[in-house]
């Protein structure tokens, strides 16, 4: 999935469409990268997420365990608990993953061949010498990244859990998976539509600012808003097509993953 990943923030991060170097459209942005980076362009990046994958999935789930516990003891309807429980465990795993999202964010923005890219190391080493660990160094961006994971996961979860009680379950095995899988999968496509405007700001904030030396774009709301008067509303919405194409399917295999191996746990342990 990584691939997209990388298309979905070069769009983001491209700002109005007078710059020739502008990508014209998905295709020809999978093109671009192919001719003048090689196949490895499309991997760039690609080693924060996969130390951090681990982590933060634990993270996620977990905590979204552990807040669906607290709040069933609150007033709240159970529909409403799932997902308040999505939004903390959204918050929370936005506070650990921000830091890789910042390096591969700024690996997958350059686009010299993978030969001449730093590695990952030595990007985060830069970026700590430069900056520091705070909001304007390893850190920055980290609004923007609690609004993309704080309403993704607020959606994801009280979506999927609320319309798959809804809908009969089904006695064949085979139909049951799949109605668990289309419930995910719509669950994973509307999240992404929805937070989409926070991811944007994310990657204007975390990848290279228009002019070398100057920041433009500072915090999340103020990238939000910046974005729609210079480029207009649709600009908030850049990388929408690469990004469901990844957390649509994506998103409902995680959370089958989720409930087949965790009622395998809870019956076997």
């Amino acid at each position: 999935m990584h691939p997209l990943d990388v298309v979905k923030t070069r769009f983001q991060i491209q700002s109005g469409t007078s710059d020739p170097t502008n990508y014209k459209s998905l295709g020809d942005c999978f093109r671009t990268i192919f001719r003048r980076e090689g196949i490895f362009g499309f991997y760039k990046g690609i080693l924060p997420p996969i130390v951090a994958e681990t982590p933060k999935r634990a993270v996620k789930f977990f905590t979204f365990e552990q807040y669906k516990k607290a709040l069933n003891l609150t007033p709240l309807s159970p529909g409403l608990a799932l997902s308040a429980a999505g939004l903390g465990a959204g918050l929370t795993e936005a506070v650990v993953v921000n830091p890789f999202e910042v390096v591969k964010v700024s690996l997958q923005a350059n686009r010299d061949s993978f030969k001449e890219q730093p590695s990952s190391f030595s990007q985060a080493r830069r970026i700590i010498n430069t900056d520091g660990f705070g909001l304007r160094g390893l850190n920055k961006g980290l609004t923007s990244t609690l609004g993309r994971h704080g309403v993704f996961n607020m959606i994801y979860f009280g979506f999927y859990f609320n319309v798959k009680d809804a809908i009969p379950t089904n006695p064949d095995p085979t139909l049951e998976f799949l109605r668990k899988f289309t419930i995910g999968l719509v669950s994973g496509t509307i999240s992404s539509c929805v937070n989409i405007p926070f991811d944007v700001a994310k990657s204007r904030i975390q990848g290279p600012q228009p002019v070398p030396g100057e920041i433009k774009y500072r915090t999340c709301f103020q990238t939000m808003a910046l974005v729609y008067r210079e480029e207009g509303y649709m600009a908030l919405y850049k990388g929408l097509v690469p990004k469901i194409m990844r957390l649509g399917p994506g998103g409902a295999v995680m959370l089958l993953v989720y409930e087949y191996v965790s009622g395998w746990l809870q019956k076997n342990w």
